[in-house]
């Protein structure tokens, strides 16, 4: 359904500029990794000058919310502290995040995987909640990263609750770029792997987001039979038969089952075979 323009005017209205680039200025320092970035740095990709950019660093450094370290000329930053006690907030209001985090918990001990759980935000999926597999080895999926939804199995999880014209929309405004030689680029043959993953209550991401790394993800429905969440399991590739692939995305979508039903939601079992991307009843409960 299309929105006012008054609705719109109103949403353009109340947002500061000033709120929107101190905002800016955390993800970019959250993507920038353990060594942070420079003043000239930050400069050039939030678009503003070196006195802003200052002003703002300097803001968020005396709530604690940003770091710095290094001389002048050397100096870099990096997020805060601060940033963690309203991580630890966030997670304690979040009764999504309560209910699942024992269940990666519990699948991570079992499987080896690193796993996560993820919510929509518009086209992508947001990383809420992770628990790492024992080891050295550590996957890029920080908390609050943005992942797109065409090349990750919990994307693609979010995209097959959706009817097939949604999920195209949404796979087509977050972009469909070439990560690896893999990656599904071609909007139909996104819903043909939709299509495939719905019917077996399951995504696979075989090596479509990064080389060597493999993942398997499935849905979470709350009591309205609406998704609101997914998790998924990751590992190193490693020559796994797809056979082993399968046996895995069995285990995620058992344990997204677990949440589902403590959320008083539909399991897999229950919604197979009543509904498939864009059947009749995803539009009418999309349209309704």
């Amino acid at each position: 359904m299309a929105l006012p323009n008054t609705y719109r005017d109103d949403e353009t209205r109340y947002r500061l500029q000033s709120v929107e680039r101190a905002l800016d200025t955390l993800e970019l320092l959250g993507a920038a990794g353990p060594d942070g970035v420079t003043l000239t740095e930050l400069t050039e990709r939030l678009s503003v000058s070196k006195s802003t950019a200052f002003a703002l660093l300097q803001t968020l450094i005396t709530r604690g919310y940003v770091a710095d370290s290094g001389s002048r000329l050397s100096r870099r930053y990096r997020l805060g502290m601060a940033l963690a006690k309203l991580g630890d907030a966030a997670e304690e209001q979040s009764p999504l995040i309560g209910l699942a985090t024992p269940v990666l918990r519990s699948v991570t001990a079992a499987t080896g995987l690193t796993t996560r759980l993820v919510l929509p935000e518009g086209p992508y999926a947001v990383v809420a909640a992770r628990v790492d597999a024992p080891g050295t080895v550590r996957f890029a999926s920080y908390l609050g990263k943005r992942e797109y939804p065409h090349c990750t199995s919990a994307g693609k999880a979010l995209l097959t609750a959706l009817p097939a014209e949604r999920a195209r929309a949404l796979a087509v405004e977050a972009g469909l770029p070439v990560r690896t030689s893999r990656t599904i680029t071609d909007p139909d043959a996104l819903l043909r792997d939709l299509e495939v993953s719905a019917a077996r209550g399951y995504a696979i991401d075989d090596e479509e987001d990064s080389e060597g790394v493999f993942c398997v993800g499935a849905a979470i429905y709350d009591r309205t039979g609406e998704c609101v969440a997914a998790i998924s399991g990751t590992g190193l590739k490693l020559n796994r038969p797809t056979w082993r692939l399968d046996e895995l995305g069995v285990a995620i979508r058992e344990a997204a089952d677990q949440i589902t039903t403590a959320l008083g939601g539909p399991p897999f079992a229950e919604r197979a075979g009543s509904r498939t991307p864009g059947s009749e009843q995803d539009t009418e409960r999309q349209d309704g």
